[in-house]
């Protein structure tokens, strides 16, 4: 049986989607219409029957036009402007980034040339080494450059579109049971949580992950509502290209998913249970069939797994890319003495050859002096750059501090009154109940992610957390229409009345942060909060125009800081391995710079409201143009050249249309090719030239300020140099050894002895060049071959 509406019942939603009885809500329905518990602006009873049969020919396609007959008259237009807004949003001057982040880009230009490479994700069309991820987020983009050819457009629009459909999903996996405010408010959270932002505008993995989380979890919805075993497949399928997508990463929501479905499914125990198994049937079949091609694959003939110590996937997917990025270690940069900083007494040094350079760098720092502890060769410790990454020290407050705080953690404060409040108010409905399910699903996966991404000891960077976005979205849509349908109690209007409060408060501290950067909208951010609030705890009654007001005010007070980060993300030109959205913050580093661009701190005045440099990324630097010009002269040979490091590769490949060999793989250390190896190719003449020996650190050294003499991450002085410095040749980021991408722990220092034992170098743009077919020796007198 249907009941009335009840036009008292409103939720909060951009005020550009409302008007007159916009804010309608229904308090619950018994029954179902007839497009299977799709129903408008209504939350369905748990278990109500499906209703009869699908609507007649031709209706889905008006449907799809004009919108569902349920829906009030705006719903429809509000969801063309909340996806076209999401599209300009990510599709705006998106050519800026050119390369975006070369690692990847030189692994998509290698998939529009060789089949096997698009398969296996390798780095080069040579097929020598992977880039140190499974390979499904490259596939999009590749087949789009085999399409339309290969550039920064064809690569970076499948992400881009990627976004626009998991807003979309995003509205659909929250209006199926609360209607479509509900749905626009959780659709408008994903679209303008800055990270997400630009991650869709962007060619990491992060994007795709972030949009195959999505469906999963609007496939699970679909599944809890009918008790369906075709739709827990269908979400096992999407977790299994979740895991193709960046490995374990794509099973933090299974404790949600698991949790929510054993709860609410309307169906007994067993029947939830085997099909819980089904569904990791699904994933094991979704992900396992590329894990099995190259189990069975001859290795020979394949690329070596990047990442891996046993040129495996699974080795790759439960080391170095699975427990290793919590516990540390397996490739990862958990802290170490020769890393960024390595202690004080490297910062020490530096404040003696160049005082004002090292004050940079400890602004660079969060002004926390030389990044604590050090260990063995990583990439920093302690609390300066912290846990081996660029997102803080390991801890509770990782995602709030200044790098990290802006990205992700906007709504999570108001997330979480909007969870408590929720479960509250649904404390006594039944098991099946659709409010309290969703709140466990979105609010489990907010939380187990936020968690593991939180105390991670491995590898870390801010850009990590969007897979953080859809969670605190789908909380928020939820929570806010669970708590605004029952505001009628007093208790639901102190946790609504809170739940603003707090996101007003976080978002005026988190543009505090950026003083000098549009100052007043921290003033209009903070004024909307306290009417909002104000409003809640006085006036029990909110019907009518005043509903409107609220919502308009509250979707200024929740929504306007992350609005604001997110179009200025699209703004600024990303390239490199560490892009960051929005304004740089200050105290926080600078972000990357563009093509060519020298970089700057985020401690500088320089680098507050605009970033127009940074760390400039893993192969940031300068394009060596006479050097992409010999590399474009090889033909014949499979590997025009070979380097140190994916880094380093990437950028030649790029820049001169050829196959690279990255020796080392991304880290440096990958036991790929051994001497043994090399040798062999190169008396076969798969290899032409070897560029940088002795010059670059095994991950092609850091890219440095775009510049390559002086300076922060300079040849020689500066931060990470060939030499004296901070991070010299020894010890240091970037140093000849021990530091991040140095030397020692992989193959490139033994290699590069033997070339330079028996080959001449050649300086060409400043680089040292060796022509392998041209040896100094003969090959009788080459030192005994090792490493087998």
């Amino acid at each position: 049986m249907t009941q009335p509406e009840d036009t008292s019942s409103a939720t909060v939603l951009p005020s550009a989607a409302v008007s007159g009885d916009a804010l309608a809500v229904p308090a619950t329905r018994d029954s179902r219409d007839g497009d299977h518990g799709d129903h408008g602006n209504h939350a369905a009873a748990p278990g109500a029957p499906v209703g009869a049969g699908d609507p007649p020919p031709g209706s889905r396609w008006r449907r799809a036009v004009r919108g569902r007959p349920a829906d009030p008259v705006w719903a429809r237009p509000a969801l063309v402007a909340l996806l076209g807004a999401a599209a300009v949003l990510y599709l705006w001057d998106l050519g800026a980034s050119g390369h975006a982040n070369s690692f990847y880009a030189a692994a998509v230009q290698a998939g529009t040339k060789s089949w096997k490479a698009l398969l296996f994700g390798s780095l080069d069309s040579g097929n020598f080494i992977t880039v140190d991820k499974p390979p499904a987020s490259l596939w999009a983009m590749a087949l789009s450059g085999r399409i339309f050819g290969f550039s920064s457009w064809s690569m970076l629009v499948p992400q881009a579109l990627g976004g626009v459909a998991a807003v979309g999903l995003m509205f659909a996996a929250v209006r199926r049971w609360f209607g479509p405010a509900a749905g626009l408010l959780a659709g408008s959270a994903l679209a303008l949580t800055p990270v997400a932002a630009l991650m869709f505008r962007f060619d990491n993995p992060d994007g795709l992950l972030t949009f195959v989380l999505v469906l999963a979890g609007y496939c699970l919805v679909r599944a809890i509502e009918e008790a369906s075993t075709r739709w827990m497949a269908a979400t096992g399928a999407a977790l299994g290209l979740a895991f193709l997508t960046k490995t374990l990463q794509g099973f933090l929501v299974l404790p949600a998913f698991a949790l929510v479905y054993l709860i609410a499914a309307p169906t007994g125990w067993w029947r939830r249970v085997w099909q819980l198994l089904a569904g990791g049937l699904a994933i094991v079949v979704a992900a396992g069939w590329w894990v099995a091609t190259v189990a069975l694959w001859p290795t020979g003939s394949r690329p070596y797994i990047g990442g891996s110590t046993d040129n495996s996937a699974l080795g790759l997917a439960f080391g170095y890319n699975g427990l290793g990025r919590i516990f540390g270690g397996d490739g990862n940069r958990g802290g170490g003495g020769g890393g960024f900083g390595g202690g004080r007494a490297n910062l020490g040094e530096l404040a003696r050859r160049d005082p004002q350079l090292a004050e940079r760098v400890q602004a660079a720092l969060g002004g926390r002096g030389g990044g604590g502890r050090g260990g063995g060769g990583g990439f920093g410790g302690g609390r300066g750059f912290g846990g081996g990454g660029f997102g803080g020290g390991a801890g509770w407050d990782r995602l709030f501090g200044d790098q990290i705080g802006g990205q992700v953690s906007w709504l999570i404060p108001g997330a979480l009154i909007l969870l408590l409040g929720g479960l509250w108010v649904t404390r006594r409905a039944p098991r099946t109940d659709r409010t309290r399910a969703a709140l466990l699903l979105w609010g489990t996966w907010m939380i187990v992610t936020s968690v593991v991404l939180s105390f991670a000891q491995g590898t870390f960077h801010p850009y990590y957390t969007a897979s953080i976005a859809p969670g605190i979205a789908g909380l928020v849509g939820v929570g806010t229409w669970t708590l605004w349908g029952t505001r009628q109690q007093r208790t639901s209007r102190l946790l609504l009345a809170a739940a603003v409060a707090a996101t007003g408060a976080w978002s005026f501290t988190l543009l505090d942060r950026t003083p000098s950067w549009y100052p007043w909208l921290r003033v209009v951010v903070t004024v909307a909060a306290v009417a909002t609030t104000a409003t809640l705890l006085i006036r029990r009654a909110l019907v009518g125009r005043m509903a409107l007001a609220v919502a308009a005010c509250g979707t200024v007070a929740v929504l306007g800081g992350p609005a604001a980060f997110a179009a200025v993300t699209a703004t600024i030109p990303q390239s490199g391995g560490q892009p960051t959205a929005g304004p740089a913050v200050r105290g926080g580093r600078g972000g990357n710079g563009g093509p060519g661009r020298l970089g700057t701190f985020g401690g500088s005045a320089a680098a507050v409201g605009r970033r127009p440099g940074g760390f400039g990324g893993f192969g940031g630097g300068a394009t060596n143009a006479q050097l992409a010009s010999l590399l474009k002269a090889s033909h014949g040979y499979r590997w025009a050249a070979a380097a140190q490091g994916s880094s380093a590769a990437a950028g030649l490949e790029l820049a001169s249309d050829t196959a690279v060999m990255a020796i080392g793989g991304f880290t440096g250390r990958d036991p790929a090719p051994t001497l043994t190896q090399f040798e062999n190719d190169v008396h076969a003449g798969r290899v032409h030239y070897f560029i940088g020996a002795g010059q670059t650190g095994g991950a092609g050294g850091f890219g440095g300020f775009g510049r390559r003499s002086g300076g922060f991450g300079g040849r020689s002085g500066g931060f990470g140099g060939r030499s004296g410095g901070f991070g010299g040749r020894s010890g240091g980021f970037g140093g000849r050894s021990g530091g991040f991408g140095g030397r020692s722990g992989g193959p490139g220092g033994t290699i590069s002895t033997w070339v330079q034992q028996h080959y001449t170098a050649t300086t060409i743009g400043g680089e040292p060049v060796y022509d392998l077919t041209a040896p100094t020796t003969a090959s009788s007198d080459s030192p005994a071959r090792s490493g087998t």
